[in-house]
């Protein structure tokens, strides 16, 4: 693990063998090591923050034979040291104190990795160049090499009394006349660390002084710093594949800097720069490894984002426990796999049928059909769908290399399901991704069928040519099938979050700000936090570790200008701290539930002030009447609002569901659907109980 508790301790292996002198009975604890930075399996770049426990002052630890006690430094707990020059692979540490001795085998992999999301992807684009240092200015220049290195550096800024950032007088021997303070009253001063991992930028930020402090290190902390740690997730996902990136999540928000939090993100962890939840777990496990190697591991760190942030704090969480302790979601999604990929292809099938269709819809007709709060989300989703081609969103792949289906067939493709290729593997007859992309036997519209918004004729036709998409997201008439082996891998890997992983163990916020009915049609609809409740009830039986927030748009989708949002990020210390402190030996579902502040209560804020009730989709209830929850295109068809099924089981049609159909109709509706339509009481094809483990 990775988080502030230790996952795995190597026990003293007793010496009995040996012939060591008497230890006194004070001294005789087991001896303990621990890797504070990261996994012991998983290390990056040829050192790690290491722990020794139960030493008295005469340890001795040593790396593959070779003495490194000095290193080590006294830090009330123990001992704590940066031991470098780990070999590529299998290395052993061992300490011994007073006779008794322990080892621990570790493993070590590249810098710039990868550990374990499978080969480098192939063009990579360094993004160095274009990268902006944050109110210091300037750009990181050209990179040191292919896998986009650059020189670390450290730079300072301050927050001035006007409420703006500003760099740190270089060689300054005192403050500045305009330097502001933070809420506990220290110098807003902000060390800011910008380094590399994974082929990412790597950015780290916390309150240091450094007219008054020494640099700190594992073993002298900046004064400060509160000890605990937010890891910025960025958003988006349309492009974001061949590239390193120029920007991180952020760390330089005043509200979170002010708390005493520190910082960090890098770049492969914006999704508009790095559409891959897998590779962004390995690059968020890497930038926290290089945080705690410089700074000490922090009490808790929290996974913040929104949008592709979201998609982030729940797939790394549910599939690499240890790397974030809570999380604060925004604008949130399951993931972009299925969650987000399947509303948004729906959307275009449904927007390219209704702009064709010879027979006569209204908009109103329409927008039921896709279930959506307003007609305007239906054409915008079509428009966001364009991620699933792969010959769209790729220009910073150099012409010469991109797929064309005649002119360069082999050629690099841009799309969300190509960029997860080390995931889902390659169909062997054509080289493409396998797609877990599917929608045989959806029947749209059912369900505005039955309550007579549509008619029957309205509802054959529409499902007789609403179609699918090839290979290479061409509009086709024959409906999408999904690869089986995909399928089944999205579920068995967890690529589809299943919510019984780690998202079972940790406090969960979800703040949304309502965004349904834009005019515009925006993406970030409030029924995705439904899904995602709906999940973890299905995995753990409850979704008491889960706590919803909702208000309106007046603070944009997630800024820490919000006042509600300002109290989940409160919240969330006093609910981690809380938790932490509970040693007893209960559930941890009930220790979370036990933990949770009395001030943390699930609701809404109003025009009137909050209201604190149930967040769900009782129409009667205050808060759904003031925003809406709506629907999306496959739960009109029948679907679940967990939104986790990739390919339906298939039942016949059954004559009595369809009352009013002529016989010509029920013919033509068996013909529509010659396989059956979708059963969604049951499991979807290839939905697995129990995926594999985490850290797969």
């Amino acid at each position: 693990m990775i988080g502030s508790r230790p996952v795995r301790l190597a026990v003293v292996l007793l010496a009995s063998a040996l012939v060591l002198p008497a230890v006194p009975a004070v001294a005789s604890r087991e001896v303990k090591l621990e890797i504070l930075s990261s996994r012991p399996d998983k290390i990056t770049g040829g050192d790690a923050l290491v722990h020794v426990d139960g030493a008295d002052d005469n340890v001795h630890v040593m790396l593959n034979g070779k003495d490194v006690s000095s290193v080590f430094t006294a830090d009330g707990h123990g001992l704590t040291g940066l031991v470098g020059n780990l070999s590529l692979g299998s290395n052993v540490l061992q300490a011994e104190s007073g006779g008794r001795r322990t080892t621990l085998d570790v493993r070590n992999y590249p810098r710039q990795g990868p550990v374990f999301s499978g080969p480098h992807e192939q063009p990579f684009v360094c993004e160095t160049a274009q990268f902006t240092i944050p109110v210091i200015g300037g750009t990181l220049g050209a990179p040191l090499d292919a896998d986009c290195t650059v020189k670390p550096r450290v730079d300072y800024f301050y927050r001035t009394t006007a409420g703006t950032f500003a760099k740190w007088p270089v060689g300054t021997t005192s403050y500045p006349a305009d330097l502001a303070k933070t809420d506990d009253g220290d110098p807003f001063i902000v060390r800011m660390e910008t380094g590399n991992a994974n082929r990412a930028v790597v950015q780290t930020t916390m309150l240091h002084d450094p007219l008054r402090e020494a640099t700190p290190t594992p073993t002298r902390r900046s004064s400060s710093w509160n000890g605990r740690a937010i890891f910025t997730l960025g958003g988006g996902c349309a492009g974001g594949w061949h590239r390193s990136g120029s920007t991180t999540g952020g760390v330089t928000d005043a509200f979170l800097l002010g708390r005493g939090y520190a910082l960090m993100s890098s770049s492969l962890n914006v999704f508009g720069q790095n559409c891959n939840d897998l590779t962004a777990a390995e690059s968020a496990m890497m930038t926290k490894e290089l945080f705690v190697e410089h700074y000490g591991r922090p009490e808790y760190t929290v996974g913040f984002g929104c949008s592709g942030g979201s998609y982030q704090a729940h797939q790394i969480t549910d599939n690499y426990p240890g790397i974030f302790d809570g999380i604060i979601v925004g604008c949130s999604f399951p993931e972009v796999g299925f969650g987000t990929i399947s509303f948004i292809s729906d959307s275009w099938l449904l927007d390219s049928y209704f702009n064709k269709s010879s027979i006569a819809w209204t908009q109103e007709q329409k927008r039921q059909v896709a279930g959506f709060a307003t007609y305007a989300t239906l054409p915008s989703m079509a428009a966001g769908a364009n991620r699933i081609d792969p010959r769209r969103n790729c220009d910073i792949v150099p012409a010469a290399q991109r797929y064309d289906p005649v002119a360069n067939p082999r050629g690099v493709r841009c799309d969300v399901f190509d960029h997860a290729i080390n995931t889902y593997g390659a169909d062997p007859s054509t080289g493409f991704v396998r797609r877990p992309l599917d929608n045989v036997g959806v029947q749209y519209g059912l369900g505005v069928l039955k309550s007579g918004v549509i008619t029957p004729s309205q509802f054959l036709d529409l499902n007789e040519h609403v179609g699918g998409f090839d290979a290479d997201a061409n509009l086709v008439p024959a409906r999408t099938v999904a690869d089986p082996q995909a399928v089944r891998t999205a579920y068995r890997t967890r690529r589809l979050t299943n919510g019984g992983g780690g998202l079972k163990d940790v406090p969960i916020i979800d703040y949304r700000a309502y965004f349904d009915t834009q005019s515009y049609g925006d993406i970030h609809v409030r029924y995705h936090t439904f899904s995602m409740r709906a999940r973890l009830e299905k995995a753990n039986g409850t979704s008491a570790n889960q706590v919803s927030l909702l208000e309106d748009a007046r603070y944009g989708l997630f800024s820490t200008e919000s006042p509600l949002l300002q109290h989940a990020i409160d919240s969330m210390d006093s609910w981690l701290t809380v938790l932490d402190a509970d040693g007893t030996s209960r559930p941890r579902i009930d220790k979370i539930v036990a933990a949770k502040p009395d001030t943390l209560v699930e609701g809404c804020r109003g025009p009137d002030g909050f209201v604190a009730q149930p967040l769900n989709r009782d129409p009667a209830s205050r808060c759904e009447q003031l925003f809406p929850s709506a629907s999306f295109p496959r739960e009109v068809a029948g679907a679940g609002v967990a939104a986790d099924i990739i390919k339906c089981k298939l039942r016949a049609l059954v004559r009595s569901d369809y009352p009013a159909f002529s016989d010509a109709q029920w013919t033509r509706l068996r013909t529509i659907f010659p396989g059956g339509v979708c059963d969604w009481s049951k499991p979807g094809v290839g939905q697995q109980r129990r995926p594999i483990g985490t850290w797969q």
